[in-house]
């Protein structure tokens, strides 16, 4: 019974794009030690190994902007935990997979759909969302 309440509150936590402060800091970590190489530390920089790749490296404080105006949570997830493949990533996170395995979760998306990701793949989303900004 205990786990069942602790899987409650886990669920209700890390629901869609409402995420608290520890989540932040953990997708912070994973965002500094993943992703920054290529997308920079400093949001809307590129890190040092973005001039060795052969497609652009897209701002990661854009995405709700190239999206008018909307955080497209689910895509997002998708493409951090390797689901939609994207040519940059080779797939699945290759370097970096093993990172987000281990700590799964299901949560409920923004349109309420369930989502079963991993809890630092939500908290690196997390973080990209509180980076959004819509300026030109």
């Amino acid at each position: 019974m205990r786990g069942i309440l602790w899987l409650t509150v886990l669920v209700a936590l890390a629901g869609g794009p409402a995420r608290g402060a520890d989540d932040l800091i953990l997708g912070q970590d994973t965002y500094n030690g993943a992703c920054a190489a290529c997308h920079g530390i400093e949001p809307g920089l590129q890190g040092p190994m973005a001039e060795f790749l052969n497609i652009p490296v897209p701002d990661l404080t854009r995405i709700s902007a190239r999206n008018g105006g909307e955080f497209p949570w689910l895509k997002v997830v998708h493409i951090v935990d390797g689901r939609t493949g994207l040519r940059g990533h080779g797939g699945a996170m290759p370097v970096f997979g093993t990172i987000f395995r281990g700590d799964t979760v299901a949560v409920d998306g923004p349109d309420g759909t369930p989502v079963i990701a991993s809890e630092r793949v939500l908290a690196v989303v997390a973080y990209l969302q509180s980076l959004q900004t819509n300026a030109p």
